[in-house]
């Protein structure tokens, strides 16, 4: 089947973070809130001009009925998708098509975690499942851990490599004021770390902080018409290989080897053409494994070429600009900080701007490397 996606008919409007790092006092729900109502504005726009809401609380499963209520909404369409990280590019390919075919007019979509202060700790619903569960694993970071064994198993990559990750995304937050973890991290900090899981230490996975991200969307006139640049919505694709891990074939391929792909198909782009990318770094081997997925190095060079310092700042290809889940913020889940910051760069309101800038790829990942979705982004000239 040919993929089809309303290409440039949509757009985001309107943006913002809230409460990023540490908002003391705040529920889930005030942050998601805070984000939703800064976002609104950002657009140029009132409450009631928002006719869709997509949203997902990590501690509230009927989370797009309670931000509705708390904005005072009463909208046409509510979607709570729980795919993980990866569900808030799902939430672009709904809006873009309910946009398209003119069922909805403005489409909201938020997320908001107050994870870090409370309660300190990765807050999920989700658990490990029967295929799991008897061998006790960390949830989730057993099964990155597998992961990253096996990709060191199969093609030699080492701790070295996937700490060069870490040092890249490091390196990005230092020059983002918003970002929660800066200062000095060498490839020795991160391999002195704390093992975990092996062959995953402390400074391989993402932090544990609060924050809320919202996008407004909206079909491309009306956006034109706002204070800010439209960004317009290229492609969102999706694709769903397994729940756990224990289910795959390769621990080495995710299905962003299908979303990428598809994904391109419908902006009309290569990977060379992506001026950055804004991937889902849960863990260091995510953005390893996603970078060869998304084509833009061979399966199993994903290590070398992180290595080489081409992610990082002065890189041949910007890679979470913004510190990504390592060092910016990681409030449960980070799909929708990565679309921010793509979209920031397009408009070239990024903390750490990319000159030259028109095409931008944001990719989720929710659950166990189990449901990949990539969303591509562009600037009016694109169309």
């Amino acid at each position: 089947m040919t993929a089809r996606f309303p290409r440039g008919a949509t757009s985001i409007a309107g943006l913002a973070t809230f409460g990023v790092g540490e908002a003391t006092g705040l529920s889930a729900l005030d942050i998601a809130g805070g984000a939703a109502l800064a976002a609104v504005r950002d657009a140029g726009m009132a409450l009631r001009d928002v006719d869709a809401l997509f949203c997902c609380l990590p501690d509230d499963m009927l989370g797009g009925l309670a931000l509705a209520e708390y904005l005072g909404l009463q909208p046409r369409f509510t979607d709570s998708n729980r795919t993980g990280g990866s569900a808030f590019m799902s939430h672009m390919a709904t809006a873009a098509a309910m946009l398209t075919c003119g069922m909805i007019d403005v489409a909201l979509i938020a997320y908001g975690s107050n994870q870090r202060t409370g309660g300190g700790k990765l807050s999920t619903p989700a658990k490990s499942n029967r295929w799991d569960a008897p061998y006790r694993p960390l949830f989730p970071l057993s099964s990155y851990a597998l992961a990253a064994a096996r990709h060191m198993h199969e093609f030699g990559t080492t701790r070295e490599q996937l700490a060069a990750v870490a040092v890249a995304a490091r390196g990005w937050a230092n020059g983002n004021p918003e970002a929660f973890a800066k200062g000095p991290l060498s490839i020795e900090d991160c391999l002195s770390s704390r093992m975990i899981s092996t062959p995953i230490t402390v400074r391989d996975c993402c932090l544990v902080t609060d924050g809320g991200a919202a996008i407004v969307v909206t079909r491309t006139d009306r956006a034109k018409d706002g204070p800010k640049p439209p960004v317009p919505v290229l492609a969102s694709a999706a694709a769903t290989w397994w729940h756990s891990v224990a289910q795959t074939t390769d621990l080495t391929t995710t299905a962003a080897a299908e979303s990428g792909p598809r994904a391109y198909e419908m902006a009309g782009v290569r990977p060379s053409n992506v001026g950055c990318v804004q991937l889902y770094d849960a863990f260091t081997i995510n953005t390893v494994l996603f970078l060869e997925d998304l084509d833009f190095c061979a399966k199993g060079d994903g290590g070398p070429f992180v290595e080489s310092g081409a992610i990082g700042p002065g890189g041949t290809l910007p890679v979470n600009t913004n510190g990504g889940g390592l060092s910016c913020c990681h409030p449960g889940m980070y799909g929708l900080f990565a679309i921010v910051e793509a979209a920031r760069q397009l408009r070239g309101e990024a903390a750490n701007q990319i000159p030259d800038i028109h095409v931008a790829l944001a990719h989720g990942n929710g659950g166990t490397l189990s449901s990949q979705a990539t969303v591509i982004l562009g600037t009016a000239d694109t169309l």
